[in-house]
């Protein structure tokens, strides 16, 4: 089995097994969550095949089974499923296991203002780096779109981001170059700020923070916990 398909199956298949725990039961949300998946997939995969296109970054073949749909590697494609299946999964399952594993209001409210002053610098300053800029106008987007829906789902997100970071630093890691001869995805350093995590671009960061906020933020919308949230 070729490497990032094998990536993608060992990221889903605990999560996925363990969402049906009696203790857990996140396949309860599975009909909210899903719809907010697919709508956070397709955001983040019109830029994929737009960048993928003009050279942003590209993939490596020596680690794809070959099969592709819209100049996209399938697996590619499923990363954008389950990536963020395995992620929020996590998200939900540590709060429910802690409900009280969240930052106050006040420490919520300065990282999301430091959050937004950092995007918009990033946003201003580096017009002539594609990845750079539209990453950060999209993660923007979605913040503000996050604050302005549901504010309180920020106060859970940032700490149990900074837990599904573990992971994600080991399969990023591994997608960009980590513990193997040659990376599976290769990015143009032309069109980042060329800093990295190990392998990772810095810009990676930014995509994995707005693409599982995002989903959070809609699956909170679908299931309707956000109107409660406000009563």
């Amino acid at each position: 089995m070729k490497l990032y398909l094998l990536i993608n199956i060992l990221s889903i298949s605990v999560p996925f097994l363990f969402s049906f725990h009696p203790k857990i039961q996140f396949y309860k949300l599975f009909r909210y969550f899903f719809p907010a998946m697919i709508i956070s997939a397709l955001v983040y995969l019109s830029w994929d095949i737009v960048f993928t296109k003009l050279g942003v970054w590209g993939f490596n073949e020596e680690y794809l089974i070959g099969f592709y749909i819209a100049n996209l590697p399938i697996e590619e494609i499923l990363f954008f499923i389950c990536i963020p299946f395995a992620s929020v999964f996590t998200h939900y399952t540590i709060i429910k296991i802690n409900p009280r594993f969240h930052l106050s209001d006040l420490a919520s409210k300065w990282i999301t203002r430091l959050l937004i002053i950092i995007l918009s610098i990033s946003i201003v300053f580096n017009t002539d780096k594609a990845y750079t800029t539209v990453n950060a106008i999209c993660t923007l987007l979605i913040l503000l779109f996050a604050i302005y829906k549901t504010p309180y789902v920020l106060k859970s997100f940032y700490p149990t981001f900074l837990i599904v970071l573990i992971p994600f630093l080991i399969v990023n890691g591994i997608l960009t170059g980590s513990f193997i001869k040659d990376e599976v995805v290769w990015y143009n350093n032309a069109e980042n700020l060329s800093y990295r995590v190990f392998t990772i671009p810095i810009e990676d960061f930014g995509y994995a923070f707005g693409m599982l906020l995002l989903t959070v933020v809609l699956t909170e919308l679908f299931s309707g916990k956000a109107k409660l949230a406000r009563v």
